[in-house]
């Protein structure tokens, strides 16, 4: 009898000493993710491609709290939702303003890359771009979002420092370089030599400014009210910084509600006025970037003379912006091979140089 209850507890010995060296092993197995959590949008590069390219938006069952959609699913809600159900952008100007939605989206993002089920969770680690202006409680709440989404180890990297290593720029090199990121929330601007930061400007000015110009501009000028997402589609078609463009689009046909009325109706809208609607909003970004340059040392302002400025982010794609810019700095302008893409091309670089780059933000 002793014998027998002496096996048994061998085999069941052996039994839990397999089963924590197995359990072991898959705790060593790490998923490496980068993260470009935008305002308007959030991309996740995974094993150096692109699997998550999704809006930063999430509906929500107003009763319960619980996430009903994410990303596409939830911005194709937007402006349609019933009284039981809300769409929430968890990002505002960069920085988190709902911190349970925005936990809910990363977590609900990281799914999408693996999303069939797995006996066990890996290890996440993630290096999440922020804005440069960004304030210490709002970097906490980008740690504390990835962390509660499942990440064990953090690393955070400044936009414009991500976006010049996505364009291809040698950010260690003695060599001044103008990066300016203009995505949904904020637009940064930064000198960059030396693996830092020199002189920069973060202004909360950016893509979503340029469609609430336009909402405003369709109300004030044509009595018709316009969605954000159909806002969005005009910048998109007829969007432009100045008049004489060398290949103007075709006017784009606008419907809306009328204000006098409250009848739905049908107006051709032309790059030129969207121009005129954008030219104040411009004007600030333009101000923003010659202060940057008025704060840069004068042997840096020599080499950004000859690099000149670069360009990213999705309101780099502004049609004639570029041209704007180098009209007003005198500098050549040059836009990024994928605008779209280049912070979140720069984060998943950097989270392969973790040892590398001293410019990290590990704490």
């Amino acid at each position: 009898m002793y014998k027998q209850s002496h096996i048994l507890d061998l085999k069941n010995y052996s039994i839990i000493l397999f089963l924590a060296a197995f359990i072991s092993l898959f705790s060593f197995i790490t998923q490496e993710i980068a993260i470009d959590l935008g305002t308007a949008n959030t991309l996740i590069i995974w094993n150096d491609k692109v699997v998550v390219d999704e809006p930063s938006i999430v509906a929500k069952d107003i009763q319960t709290g619980q996430i009903v959609a994410i990303g596409r699913k939830a911005q194709q809600m937007h402006g349609k939702t019933h009284r039981l159900i809300e769409t929430v952008r968890p990002l505002k100007d960069g920085v988190i303003a709902d911190f349970q939605s925005a936990e809910q989206m990363i977590r609900g993002m990281i799914k999408m890359i693996n999303p069939g089920r797995t006996l066990f969770r890996p290890t996440l680690r993630m290096v999440i771009c922020i804005p440069s202006g960004i304030t210490e409680v709002e970097k906490r709440a980008v740690r504390d979002s990835a962390e509660h989404a499942g990440a064990k180890e953090v690393y955070l990297i400044h936009e414009p420092m991500a976006a010049a290593i996505g364009i291809g720029i040698d950010v260690e090199e003695p060599m001044g370089n103008m990066i300016i990121d203009i995505g949904g929330g904020t637009s940064e601007i930064a000198v960059i030599a030396l693996g830092g930061i020199v002189a920069d400007k973060s202004i909360r000015i950016a893509g979503d400014d340029f469609t609430n110009e336009i909402e405003e501009y369709m109300r004030r000028k044509h009595n018709m009210l316009v969605g954000e997402r159909t806002a969005e589609q005009i910048k998109i078609e007829v969007g432009a910084a100045i008049q004489d463009l060398d290949e103007p689009p075709p006017p784009y046909a606008v419907r809306g509600r009328d204000l006098m009325s409250g009848i739905p109706r049908e107006i051709l809208i032309t790059h030129d006025e969207v121009a005129s609607a954008l030219d104040k909003t411009i004007a600030k970004i333009e101000e923003a970037i010659l202060s940057a340059l008025a704060a840069t040392p004068p042997e840096l302002s020599a080499d950004i003379y000859k690099t000149g400025i670069y360009l990213a982010g999705g309101g780099s794609m502004l049609r004639g912006l570029d041209k704007r810019i180098a009209d007003k700095t005198k500098l050549p302008v040059h836009i990024a091979e994928n605008p779209l893409r280049a912070v979140a091309l720069g984060t998943s670089i950097a989270l392969k140089n973790i040892d590398k780059y001293q410019f990290l933000i590990r704490d």
